[in-house]
């Protein structure tokens, strides 16, 4: 949302804090989730071997739409599919890419914690349009190219034959006819397989079953870096087609396709634009540059108010926290993108915010930052809510007050019947979306509503702590007096 981040390489200011408490039971019971890890454990090396499949219609910067199934093989082959769409919806196929190749794992990323590099080797790629209007379009991106052997991809007027497969990349041939189609497979370049066990349904029912999410990098969010951008974040995940979330319509119809009988996910109408209420991740979210984070928002329709918590963590578990950004301002009523079918375009901005450092390297960062430039010059201290509203922000984190960003938003209602909101995806290069030029085109990780909007303004719990050393010599957090919880709790009462 509207806060400026400069994502340069600072020391562990790429990292966030512990989540306060909202009295609305859902909100208070999933960020409690969130900082106990989520329930997520991270196999290093991966496991890849099997099939993984999209969940749903995905968009990436564009926008392009499509889904995605993967299949990777205990030789290190893979034969992977994408399926390209001219809707949100992934309802009306435009064209298939059929990528085959070799993937070798390496060590343990240095740059994303958490993740694991990889090196890999394409070895054809073909493509099957699903109609004259996409074979059209796409041969005359291809024909325009300066590449060697691909200005006569395919001859203009050639009629389109449903099912045919032509050859964009071949490693023998020495063809390469993909960059007009801005395709590279970069995003096997880094790669991480999280396990977690999702409850079964039924009240009646005891156990769990297992989840695999397979997180490949990031697409660039410039059209014209895409090709050379190596990923330090990670896509929407896929699930393994063995062990995804029940229920999963589109994980059925996405592996049962192929090139020539691409995935038609159901239509479906675009959910009114309410936002009022309050909105949690439901994940450790990653970031390139890398910022590991959770987010918890609420909107106030009535006077198109927000407010909006980062937490961020300098782990890819979201348990080690380093700095909590607050942050609150007004927003636009919204409108219909015109670029981006589904969603609708936003104007927000950030009159206030304030900084509680979590641990000592921030503290001391902030400390040494410039007089005037992030809070009371060399005031802060691990757990201490500081205003910076007075100092126009804090030069140190990239924050900038006031701030103007403009945004895109989306609201859908997945297979378990929870709405979500999908916000603009951040620009990779970690600038601001400050202008209507620079308005995203694709989306972040989904929030999950957690609270409808409230009759009245909703009241928070920050605990604020102070710290201490355990038995062992670690820095402990101490909670708030006894008294005051007391105190709490009876308003807690109250309130209910």
């Amino acid at each position: 949302l509207p806060l400026s981040l400069s994502l340069s390489p600072a020391p562990a200011a790429c990292a966030a804090a512990e989540p306060p408490l909202r009295w609305e039971p859902r909100c208070r019971q999933q960020l409690r989730h969130l900082r106990d890890g989520g329930g997520i454990a991270a196999r290093l090396p991966p496991r890849l071997e099997g099939r993984w499949v999209s969940t749903g219609c995905e968009v990436r910067p564009g926008p392009e739409f499509l889904t995605r199934s993967y299949l990777f093989y205990a030789n290190r082959l893979f034969k992977a599919h994408q399926f390209y769409y001219w809707d949100p919806s992934c309802h009306d196929p435009s064209y298939s890419l059929v990528i085959k190749g070799k993937l070798r794992l390496r060590q343990a990323s240095w740059i994303t914690r958490g993740a694991t590099e990889a090196d890999y080797h394409l070895h054809k790629v073909g493509i099957v349009f699903h109609s004259q209007k996409a074979m059209r379009e796409v041969t005359s991106w291809i024909n325009q190219t300066s590449v060697a052997g691909c200005g006569g991809f395919l001859p203009p007027g050639r009629s389109w034959v449903p099912g045919a497969l032509y050859e964009l990349l071949s490693a023998r041939g020495e063809r390469d006819c993909t960059a007009p189609l801005g395709f590279t497979m970069h995003e096997l370049s880094l790669v991480r397989v999280e396990t977690r066990f999702q409850p079964l349904p039924q009240p009646q029912q005891s156990g769990s079953r297992l989840v695999e999410e397979l997180y490949l990098g990031d697409i660039h969010t410039e059209w014209g870096e895409r090709l050379h951008y190596r990923p330090t974040g990670y896509q929407r995940p896929m699930q393994s087609a063995v062990h995804h979330v029940h229920p999963c319509p589109a994980c059925g119809i996405i592996y049962r396709a192929d090139e020539h009988h691409p995935p038609i996910l159901p239509a479906r109408s675009p959910l009114p634009m309410r936002l009022g209420g309050s909105w949690v991740s439901t994940h450790c979210e990653v970031r390139p540059a890398v910022l590991f984070l959770t987010r918890f928002f609420t909107f106030h329709s009535s006077n198109h108010t927000w407010e909006g918590y980062y937490y961020h963590y300098s782990d890819p578990l979201c348990k080690q926290p380093t700095f909590t950004i607050y942050a609150s301002g007004h927003y636009t009523p919204g409108v219909p993108s015109s670029k981006v079918r589904g969603g609708t375009e936003l104007a927000f901005r950030v009159t206030q915010a304030r900084v509680t450092p979590m641990d000592t390297v921030t503290v001391t960062m902030l400390n040494s930052s410039e007089p005037g430039s992030c809070g009371l010059t060399s005031s802060w201290s691990a757990g201490v809510e500081q205003d910076i509203t007075p100092t126009n922000g804090c030069l140190a984190l990239g924050i900038k007050l006031p701030h103007t960003e403009y945004e895109l938003f989306s609201v859908e209602q997945d297979a378990q019947e929870h709405r979500l909101l999908h916000i603009g995806e951040r620009p990779t290069d970690g600038s601001s979306p400050d202008s209507p030029d620079k308005r995203p085109t694709s989306y972040q990780a989904p929030l999950v509503q957690c609270a409808a909007a409230p009759e009245e303004s909703p009241t928070y719990l920050s605990l604020k702590y102070t710290g201490r050393k355990d038995a062992s010599g670690k820095e402990a957090l101490k909670p708030l007096p006894l008294a005051f919880l007391l105190f709490i709790a009876l308003l807690v009462l109250r309130w209910d």
